[in-house]
């Protein structure tokens, strides 16, 4: 299990589209106590209303959307390469069933009262400012809802980044 340093987001040097669309990143939410996660590869980062900020994307019929808005924050951990079947086994078991943690192998990390992944090499530990549902309406390229052939939408949060964890050596 990592120890972690608390850094600035703007100390990072992570190419976020690698990040995120490469490295995939567990979203946890809930409590140390009680909590779900799950595998993604869909958000951002970036600056708005002049805050550091994450977006992360739930479907509602995952597990982890429950948690998502019963909490007022979440976190989003970035994995080493190591634990990439540990990321597939999250991204494709439900939490309703079992507990993910206990099955894949990883342990839940408290971040100040927050859950997140203790093998993680970066946390990102966000207060959700703003929620919304996408909307097949909205959507100016029509040939993006081929990714909803359940009309499954996904939920966007938008988290402001309060704290950024990083794995010491």
């Amino acid at each position: 299990m990592s120890k972690f340093a608390c850094v600035s987001p703007q100390s990072l040097n992570d190419n976020v589209f690698s990040l995120i669309g490469k490295d995939w990143m567990l979203i946890t939410a809930g409590t140390p106590q009680q909590c779900n996660t799950m595998t993604a590869s869909w958000g951002g980062l970036g600056i708005l209303w002049n805050k550091p900020i994450a977006i992360a994307y739930v479907r509602p019929q995952r597990y982890t959307y429950e948690f998502m808005e019963q909490a007022d924050t979440f976190s989003l951990s970035v994995l080493p390469e190591d634990y990439r079947e540990a990321l597939q086994w999250c991204g494709t078991h439900s939490g309703r069933e079992e507990d993910k943690f206990a099955a894949s192998g990883l342990t839940v990390y408290d971040a100040d009262g927050v859950p997140a992944v203790a093998e993680a090499r970066l946390i990102l530990v966000c207060r959700k400012l703003y929620a919304q549902d996408m909307k097949p309406e909205l959507f100016v390229d029509p040939s993006l809802l081929s990714h909803y052939k359940a009309n499954d939408f996904h939920r966007q949060y938008i988290g402001e980044v309060i704290q950024v964890l990083k794995a010491e050596d």
